[in-house]
């Protein structure tokens, strides 16, 4: 059994591999890192990107692939903001002396 890092926030939640946080209940989802420096270097970005994130990185047991022996968190998972799709406003005009 070997070992790498994980990303965990205030929450208890860890970054996933999709780029957003999960609770850790799947260990295919979480993220991880062979060395602890790009562990670091990626929950600085994170970091510089939501100003509220408290994380913390972990060391984690390895197996086939997969973190082992995850706490999953109870807390709900953050709500991503969804970019707003701007559809063109009809301004219909019955009125043609306008």
């Amino acid at each position: 059994m070997s070992s790498a890092f994980v990303i965990c926030n205030q929450q208890g939640h860890y970054w996933g591999k999709s780029g957003q946080w999960v609770k850790g209940a799947h260990g295919s989802q979480v993220a991880l890192w062979e060395f602890h420096d790009e562990a670091v270097n990626t929950l600085f970005e994170l970091g510089s990107k939501d100003t509220e994130l408290r994380g913390e990185v972990l060391s984690a047991q390895i197996e086939n692939g997969k973190p082992k022996n995850l706490t999953i968190s109870e807390h709900p998972l953050p709500k991503f903001d969804t970019p707003v799709t701007e559809t063109p406003l009809e301004i219909a005009n019955d009125d043609p002396t306008d």
